[in-house]
């Protein structure tokens, strides 16, 4: 319950096609777009923000499928952690399927959407790290049924923003038919918001590891040096075993490069995030490794 009731929204449009809500948006530049609302409502109940109108997504059937396109899979902004989460969505991307399942408890899940996660941007959203470790590419729509492509990690950096009127819509990931993995440690037992987060992927045709370590910074690291190193380690024709030594070095190497020293001596709570990012890109990678 509250004393102060939230100012009434002033209008709410529910647009049936991705072009009729992008539209409402430009009718409206003042509306905000609200697809599960996880975010957007806590943030009205906290006083945060006041939206002078809402464009509703949520029948906007186009984007709360996904499709194959040229060894692709085409990912509508819409779709659910829930619907993430699925046996046969988790055969196409495991590792996204993992972070949809560790969303939060099923109520988030159910509503909750993948195009909301990104446009929140939350450091802590459990599809970022993976999405970035995926070098995942979203389609915005903008006014008059214009489409452009922005590199998610673009977008999450703050490199480039969507305009006035844009949404986004769909999210290209490249479908690698190779191990990957999504691990989080959380500050409390069961589902909850990530202290550190791992999304890690094997590309054998590039002979190359991408990890990303997301809750750590405002937005998801690549240790690009890291995953160079350990890549030339790998017999990428054989078994793609590697030592434990091997191993537990790649994890220090991350977690050195995602958790940098803050003042000496190191404080004691710099240390520890440090020693739980190097044990989840160890674990990541070992599962990798042998799957």
């Amino acid at each position: 319950m509250t004393t102060h009731a939230p100012q009434a929204t002033q209008s709410v449009t529910l647009p049936v096609t991705l072009d009729e809500a992008v539209a409402a948006l430009a009718a409206m530049p003042a509306a905000v777009p609200v697809a599960g609302g996880t975010d957007l409502m806590a943030a009205v109940n906290a006083g945060l923000l006041r939206p002078a109108g809402l464009v509703g997504l949520s029948r906007i059937s186009e984007i709360r499928g996904w499709q194959y396109q040229d060894g692709h899979a085409l990912l509508g902004a819409g779709l659910t952690h829930a619907r993430m989460g699925r046996p046969d969505f988790a055969a196409l991307i495991p590792a996204l399927a993992a972070a949809a399942r560790a969303a939060g408890p099923p109520q988030i899940r159910n509503a909750g959407t993948l195009g909301g996660n990104i446009a929140t941007a939350a450091p802590t959203g459990d599809a970022l790290p993976v999405l970035a470790a995926l070098e995942a590419v979203l389609i915005v729509a903008g006014p008059g049924g214009a489409r452009r492509e922005i590199p998610v990690s673009h977008l999450l950096a703050g490199r480039e923003m969507l305009r006035p009127g844009e949404l986004i819509g769909f999210v290209r990931v490249p479908l690698l038919h190779a191990p990957q993995v999504f691990l989080k440690a959380t500050g409390r037992t069961g589902p909850g918001r990530a202290v550190a987060s791992v999304g890690l992927v094997l590309d054998p045709a590039r002979r190359g590891v991408r990890i990303a370590v997301g809750a750590v910074a405002p937005m998801p690291l690549r240790p690009l040096e890291a995953e160079q190193w350990v890549a030339s380690l790998i017999d990428w024709d054989a078994d793609r075993r590697l030592a434990p030594e091997a191993l537990e070095a790649f994890g220090e190497y991350v977690a050195a490069a995602c958790v940098p020293d803050q003042g000496d001596p190191v404080p004691a709570g710099v240390l520890h995030l440090r020693r739980t990012v190097a044990v989840l890109a160890r674990r990541a990678l070992g599962r990798a490794l042998s799957s």
